[in-house]
């Protein structure tokens, strides 16, 4: 499918430029703080730069490189969203669908009720769905069994989500769930007839030339130049199934993909006017994130004392075994930041524990990118 205003070839072109004053201090100094690589992507405008740090591969010493490929985990909702936003433009739905019109009978027992889920509540996270893979038993066959290969379908995973009672009503609060984007992808095989993953590659990857992104299924091998994952002890996670994160996590990208990507999205040229709004229309509740369709609204301070101001970015991030990254674009689209590192703990997580090394350079990094 072919994308307004955006080609493989116009979007290969790149500008280098030298990094940032300080992104280059800054990832440096996370692998200093205990992460084995860190890789870079910053653009101002035209003008475009990538810097890496560290080991890709600490068992070879391979040295990491901005062209690597990285599981990109939950930054994945944000391609998700994007289909779904095209179908409501092409009036294929409505963001005010039901979950059950699409898909009758998947969410249902419990208390749950498909018939009062819409499309947009999978997409804000407000739905109430249950998620268990925040449960340490649903990762057994990986984490304990070593099974690194093991297979959840998707049915299987909302089949043990509605086997527990919503969180709440629909609508009346907000809670991240990994099942409202397994409903949302098999409401885009509902509506296409095609799989979620083929959608994904014809409507974005193939457009945008995001030739090193793919969207695996079952295979837990990374392919192609990647940086090897890690978690807090230092095993090598690389190997892992993806299949119980599909349209919630599965993608496979590198830095300079997803901010192809992201500076498409944000500036316009994958939706329509009225999709465009519904992306970035927030909602609200107290101590929650202003999250929108899958991408949300945060404030990164630029300067310090009087001088402090905040500056408005969209963003996305994911965290899965092995990889943490996040992708950052100020509201203007003049610039933005993608991270990506090589290290994600989810035994720790699952325990809510802190999954990678804390380093102040995360900030610096974003300050040395985003602000002037």
């Amino acid at each position: 499918m072919a994308v307004s205003g955006i080609s493989p070839a116009a979007g290969a072109e790149r500008a280098s430029a030298s990094p940032p004053a300080g992104l280059k201090e800054a990832v440096e100094q996370t692998v200093a703080d205990g992460f084995p690589a860190a890789v870079a992507y910053a653009r101002n405008g035209a003008r475009e730069s990538r810097v890496a740090a560290g080991l890709a591969d600490t068992a070879t010493g391979e040295r990491a490189r901005p062209d690597q490929r990285f599981r990109i985990a939950s930054n994945t909702k944000s391609f998700v969203s994007t289909v779904l936003l095209q179908l409501a433009g092409e009036g294929r739905l409505s963001l005010d669908d039901s979950v059950e019109k699409w898909l009758p009978g998947v969410v249902r027992g419990s208390g749950n009720d498909g018939g009062a889920i819409t499309i947009r509540q999978l997409l804000n996270h407000t739905s109430g769905i249950y998620d268990p893979t925040s449960e340490p038993e649903f990762f057994a066959p990986y984490l304990e069994r070593h099974d690194w290969g093991h297979v959840y379908t998707p049915r299987e995973v909302i089949a043990r989500a509605v086997r527990h009672e919503p969180l709440f009503a629909p609508g009346g609060g907000w809670s991240y769930s990994n099942t409202n984007y397994l409903l949302a992808g098999l409401v885009i095989e509902a509506v296409t007839h095609r799989s979620a993953s083929s959608e994904v590659h014809r409507r974005i990857l193939a457009p945008l030339g995001l030739n090193d992104t793919s969207f695996p299924l079952t295979d837990p091998a990374v392919h192609g130049p990647h940086l090897h994952g890690y978690d807090l002890k230092g095993r090598d996670v690389t190997r892992f199934s993806p299949s119980y994160d599909w349209t919630a996590g599965a993608m496979i990208s590198t830095v300079d993909d997803l901010a192809r990507f992201h500076r498409a999205l944000f500036t316009g040229k994958l939706l329509r006017p009225a999709q465009q709004r519904e992306l970035l229309t927030t909602v609200q509740f107290p101590d929650e994130p202003a999250y929108g369709l899958g991408v949300q609204r945060e404030e990164v301070t630029c300067g310090s004392g009087s001088d402090a101001r905040p500056v408005s970015v969209w963003s996305t991030d994911g965290g899965g075994p092995g990889f943490t990254s996040m992708s950052l674009t100020t509201a203007d689209g003049e610039r933005q930041l993608v991270l990506a590192f090589n290290v994600f703990d989810l035994g720790a997580d699952l325990k809510h524990e802190r999954p990678f090394p804390v380093s102040t350079a995360l900030v610096k990094a974003q300050t040395a990118a985003l602000c002037d």
